[in-house]
Parts: C-alpha cells; sequence; structure tokens
C-alpha cells in the first residue's frame, strides 16, 4: 500500500498536467495514512527525507519537524489577473472624489471648496486657483445636489478649465449661478464653455464682466441662447463690444426673448441705429426688468427715439442711462416716455451734459401720478432755484414720500453788471496807445485836435486815416465797437459824432486838455505912424 502511495505521489511530482481535483484528493487522504506516514518517517536513520511527502503537509493537518513554514495563502494574485477591478462609488455631494482626483492629480485641495460642497454657496473669489485644479473643481460638481452659487470672480481661467466647466454645465442640474467676472476667458474660451450650454436647465445667471469677449465670444452666447438656454441675468460688461454684438443679441431674441436683467456697460455702441433695433425688441419682452446702458456713448435723436420705444415696456422696472452723451434732444422723448410708461421704479440718467431745463422737464413728469418712478437720479446735473422748488413739492405728495431725487449743483440767477461801453473801449484804446513800442501816444489830445479843427460828424474812415498820420493803429473790431459807442446823426452814414465822444473824454479825463495856444501879438502903432494917420 506504501509503494503504491509513493508511486501515485512520484506520477504528481513529476507531472506539470496535473489538475486541481487530484491535488484535493492528495489532501484529503493525508488524514486517511497519518499514522502509516509517521512510522516510515520514524525508520529513516540517515537524516534525509523523501521530497514525495512534502506534498502532504499542511498548516492545518500536520506540519513535519524539519518544514517549520506554513503553508502560503494566495495574496490575491487570482483576482487581480481573472476579476475586474472592484468600483469605487461616490456620494453625490463630491467631497471624496475631489480628494481622490486632487491625491490623484498630486494637486493641493483647496479646503474651503471642499467645505462648501455642503452648502449653497461656494465663494472662491480672488482664490487665485491654479489652471489644473478646475478639472476636479468641475467634477466633483457634476452630480453634486447643494451648490447653487459658484464664485469664481478674478481667478483666471484657461481655455482648458474652460472646457471643463462647460462640460459640467452639460451634467450638473443644481447650480443656478455662475460668476466669473475678471477670469479673462476670451472668445476661445467662451466658445468652450457655452458649447452645451443649452442642455443645462438649472443655470438661471451668469456674470461675464471683464472677460475679454469681443464680438465673437457674444456669438458664441448667442448661439447657445438660441438652442435654447434658459439663462435670464446676462452680465456683459466691460467686454470691448461693438454695435455688431447688439445686433447678434437682436438676433438671438427673436428665438428666445424672456431675459429678466440684461448689463451692456462699459462698452462703445456708437451705431443708433443698434440700439434701436435692441430697445425695439426688448419692449416685446414681457418679462425684462432691468436694463443698464450706462456708459455706452450713445446719443443722438435715434437714441431717444429708441428709449421711447423701449418704455413702451410696461414691466421694466429700472433703466440706467448715466454717464453717455444724452441731451435736450434725447431728454424730450425720454420725458414723453415717462408719461406712458406705468412701471418704471428706477432712472439713472447722471453725468450726462443736460441743461437745468432739461432736469425741470424729467422733474415735472413726477407730478403725474400715473409716473410710477421713485428714483430718480440726476448726479452732476445743475439745477436752478425752481427745481428745488418743485422738488420739494413732488416730495411732499403722499404718493411721492419715499422718492430719492438727486441732482448736482445749484445755478443761481446772476444778473451781471455790464459796464458803459463807451468807457470800456476808450481805456482799451488808451491803453493800446500807451504801452505801444513804437511811439507813445495820447489818443486824448488827437482827438481833442480834431474836434477843435472840425466839430461836425466825421466818418469812420477818415477818423481811422487821422489816427494813423499820428501813429494809433486799432484794430477793425475796436474801432467798430467805438463806432457803436458814439454814432452819429441818423442819416449821415457811419459816422463817430465827435461832440458826444470829446464831452465824455472830458468827464472820463478831464485832467488832460490842450496845450494853451499862445494870444496874438499886436504892435502898438508908434507917435510918428499915428502923426501920419492923421495928416492922412
Amino acid at each position: 500500500m506504501s509503494s503504491m502511495k509513493l508511486s501515485k505521489l512520484e506520477q504528481m511530482t513529476t507531472s506539470t498536467e496535473s489538475s486541481y481535483e487530484e491535488c484535493n484528493y492528495l489532501e484529503s487522504s493525508k488524514n486517511i495514512g497519518q499514522h502509516e506516514n509517521e512510522d516510515n518517517l520514524n525508520q529513516i536513520s540517515n537524516g534525509d527525507m523523501c521530497l514525495g511527502y512534502l506534498p502532504l503537509s499542511s498548516s492545518s493537518v500536520f506540519r513535519h519537524p524539519y518544514y517549520s513554514y506554513p503553508g502560503v495563502v494566495n495574496p490575491g494574485i487570482v483576482e487581480a489577473l481573472l476579476q475586474p477591478e472592484p468600483r469605487i462609488i461616490y456620494s453625490d455631494d463630491g467631497q471624496e472624489l475631489y480628494l481622490a482626483l486632487c491625491k490623484k492629480m498630486g494637486l493641493s485641495p483647496i479646503s474651503i471648496f471642499y467645505k462648501k460642497l455642503l452648502e449653497e454657496h461656494v465663494n472662491l473669489k480672488y482664490y487665485g486657483v491654479s489652471p489644473m485644479s478646475f478639472l476636479p473643481i468641475a467634477i466633483s460638481l457634476k452630480n453634486n445636489k447643494y451648490v447653487k452659487t459658484l464664485d469664481l470672480t478674478d481667478n483666471w481661467i484657461s481655455t482648458d478649465g474652460c472646457f471643463h466647466l462647460g462640460d459640467m454645465l452639460i451634467e450638473n442640474i443644481t447650480l443656478q449661478e455662475l460668476n466669473l467676472s475678471g477670469c479673462r476667458i476670451g472668445p476661445v474660451g467662451a466658445r468652450q464653455l457655452f458649447a452645451g450650454l443649452q442642455i443645462n436647465r438649472s443655470l438661471r445667471k451668469i456674470d461675464l464682466t471683464k472677460n475679454c469677449l469681443e464680438d465673437v465670444g457674444v456669438t458664441s452666447l448667442a448661439k447657445a441662447i438660441v438652442k435654447g438656454s434658459d439663462i435670464t441675468d446676462i452680465n456683459l460688461c466691460y467686454n470691448e463690444l461693438t454695435s455688431q454684438s447688439l445686433l447678434t443679441l437682436v438676433e438671438a431674441f427673436e428665438t428666445y426673448n424672456k431675459l429678466t436683467h440684461l448689463d451692456l456697460s462699459w462698452n462703445s455702441f456708437l451705431s443708433p441705429n443698434a440700439i434701436f433695433s435692441l430697445c425695439a425688441k426688448l419692449s416685446e419682452n414681457k418679462e425684462l426688468q432691468e436694463l443698464n446702458l450706462s456708459w455706452t456713448a450713445i446719443s443722438g435723436l435715434r437714441v431717444g427715439k429708441a428709449i421711447k420705444n423701449l418704455l413702451t415696456n410696461p414691466n421694466i422696472k429700472s433703466l440706467n442711462l448715466s454717464n453717455n452723451k444724452l441731451s435736450s434732444v434725447e431728454i424730450k422723448h425720454i420725458a414723453k416716455g415717462l408719461e406712458d410708461n406705468k412701471g418704471l421704479k428706477v432712472l439713472d440718467i447722471s453725468n450726462n451734459p443736460l441743461t437745468p431745463k432739461d432736469a425741470f422737464i424729467l422733474l415735472i413728469c413726477l407730478k403725474d401720478r400715473k409716473v410710477k418712478v421713485q428714483k430718480l437720479f440726476l448726479d452732476n446735473v445743475f439745477v436752478t432755484i425752481e427745481f428745488l422748488v418743485l422738488r420739494q413739492e413732488i416730495l411732499s405728495l403722499k404718493y411721492r414720500q419715499n422718492a430719492i431725487i438727486t441732482w448736482g449743483g445749484l445755478i443761481t440767477k446772476f444778473v451781471p453788471t455790464v459796464g458803459d461801453m463807451r468807457e470800456i473801449v476808450l481805456k482799451r484804446a488808451d491803453a493800446i496807445c500807451s504801452k505801444s513800442k513804437k511811439k507813445v501816444v495820447d489818443i486824448v489830445l488827437i482827438i481833442l485836435e480834431m474836434f477843435k479843427a472840425n466839430k461836425e460828424p466825421i466818418d469812420v474812415k477818415q477818423f481811422t486815416r487821422t489816427l494813423r498820420i499820428n501813429g494809433i493803429y486799432m484794430d477793425e473790431g475796436l474801432l467798430d465797437e467805438l463806432c457803436n459807442a458814439f454814432t452819429g446823426p441818423p442819416g449821415t452814414g457811419k459816422t463817430i459824432d465827435l461832440v458826444n465822444l470829446v464831452d465824455y473824454l472830458k468827464r472820463l479825463w478831464p485832467d488832460r486838455q490842450l496845450p494853451p495856444t499862445p494870444p496874438i501879438k499886436i504892435d502898438k502903432p508908434t507917435e510918428n505912424v499915428k502923426k501920419n494917420r492923421k495928416t492922412k
């Protein structure tokens, strides 16, 4: 029996194709021949041990004194080679997923972002997020059910970061507000960000201030609006936009015109036709509540008509037209639009080149109970006392008790005291003659000499010629004013009345007189001459 058992063991050790079942069989037969094996091993005297007995040993059944190591336990090689890697399921909040991604990418986790994943607002304003960190941020927000507002103000986002954020917006169903102010994504980043925006159904507000979008970036946004994006609040402030962007948005509003807030400030819209088209389309929007067109350099009659057309929309609540070039031409149409509008609450028209009359025209509209404006901002617009009196009267009305009306400064009615033009002209002429570099001449004495020779009204040309002969050169404007101040009698043409002129000169400078002329000497006749006369 032992020889048969040894033959079987030799076959098992020499054969390379032994099956797993045969090994189990041998292992089960250990207990049967345990005592026989002990007897055979005790009979070995030379210290050698047959290798055939080794496979029979097991830590759980039998351990030979010369074989002191336990049996090798499977470390998981079979599972690693033959079975798929078990899938890790992360929670919907994204916290564990965020940490795992940061560890895999070798990034330092943003602790505040990790904590805020369980709250509604995530604020990473001015945080300086690295470009590589936007991948784990975006992936952890895909299935998040808590975060509703994500603020990334002034974190410069690369094109790759815009791609990941756009991919996140496709799957996220919770995020309602995205603030990218100052992120400078540019036109290329805008195309990546807005690629799947039409699929998102939760995002309602997006702030794109200072992102250098230009007209190309607005085109990408307009395409998303046309395809069905549900965004209602858009801020495109400070993006180097031109009138072409307005026309692009007008085309998009042909399909989707449900914006509630639109900010286009700090851009340059020089085309009045584009402004007119935009206002015409927004006047049809029954959801619009606020429009900001400040710092856009708009002006002209066409713009005034456009704003009047916009005010036909009864749902608009706030209109900002500050820091533009609006003047009296546009104010007339705006005032007329206010009379027809029944919903506008805030009108900001500060820092425009308005006159006190323009401010008074806008203020007088508030006396009408139908006009609902409660805040009228006219900062840096100068007004008169009549404006302040009317303002106080309006604020005393019951329906204007909580109204706010601002103004820039007060212009009082100042009546200038105009001096005697005759004195002004003569003093000017005297100053020119007394400070002449060529020859100092006293014009008063020359005029007195002219009057002494001829007291009749003198022609202006002759008067000018006489002055030049005496070395006095006056410009035509001063001569005209002198002629107007001392005009000759009617019917004498363009002349100067020397009588009035000399009379005023004597009263103005009484100390200036012609030197006395010496009397004529008459020789007295001698006695001989007298005798001759008598004899004659």
